[in-house]
């Protein structure tokens, strides 16, 4: 039972080590416990909080440790169960074990050291990450109004012939990410552009907004979304 109790405070020990790491990265803590203890258990349950850790390079690191630990945890209970009656337990290694975790995590909480880390794993980021493979949730901190959205312009839209910086005013909460033309994306150039039938706009912005400005009361031109928070 000591043998147990002393590789299972093993585990809890793994859990709160790698929720500081996740939480350094910037994952909220709720959901790196609930991702780690998920990721531990091969449950395989996945949720749209799990993109977050697919889509971030060391978050995949410290990610793939926690499945093959947990792998490894399931080997060492078995192995235990089958060895109960046995003396040789090796009791004096797990309380070493335990007290290394222990160590790590108490130096983990210390906030300066949080903050290097933190550094450390921006600068990895930008530096092994494109662009293209930011999680889109983390590239535009998306909120609960907020959608990143399709809209397929028709040939008989009253956007046709429109100029795209006669299109968006100001002050709406509308932003015009590029337009998808065939099989070309007009991006860098795209303001200097006419709305043309066929057109493909992909927005980022309010949901209400974007629905007010381009839902029209036949239900056309509907905004498909892709991605909410």
């Amino acid at each position: 039972m000591l043998f147990i109790f002393l590789y299972l405070l093993i585990i809890m020990l793994v859990i709160e080590v790698s929720v500081i790491l996740f939480y350094i990265t910037g994952l909220k803590k709720p959901v790196s416990r609930y991702q780690v203890i998920s990721m531990l258990t091969g449950t395989g349950f996945t949720t749209d909080e799990s993109q977050l850790i697919i889509d971030h390079p060391i978050r995949r690191r410290i990610s793939a440790f926690l499945i093959l630990f947990g792998a490894f945890s399931l080997a060492v209970v078995i192995s235990a169960m089958t060895n109960m009656l046995s003396d040789d337990l090796r009791l004096k290694e797990l309380l070493v074990i335990n007290t290394v975790l222990a160590i790590v995590l108490l130096i983990g909480k210390i906030p300066i050291l949080q903050n290097k880390l933190r550094d450390k794993f921006d600068y990895e980021l930008h530096k092994n990450l494109d662009i293209s493979e930011l999680p889109i949730k983390d590239a535009l901190y998306l909120d609960e109004n907020d959608v990143v959205t399709e809209v397929a312009i028709e040939e008989n839209s009253k956007l046709v012939g429109k100029k795209v910086v006669d299109l968006f005013k100001n002050e709406e909460d509308i932003t015009l990410l590029f337009i998808k033309r065939g099989e070309i994306n007009i991006r860098n150039t795209m303001h200097n552009e006419s709305i043309q039938a066929g057109d493909d706009l992909f927005l980022y912005g309010n949901k209400e907004e974007i629905e007010k400005k381009f839902l029209t009361k036949d239900g056309k031109e509907e905004p498909q979304e892709i991605e909410r928070a």
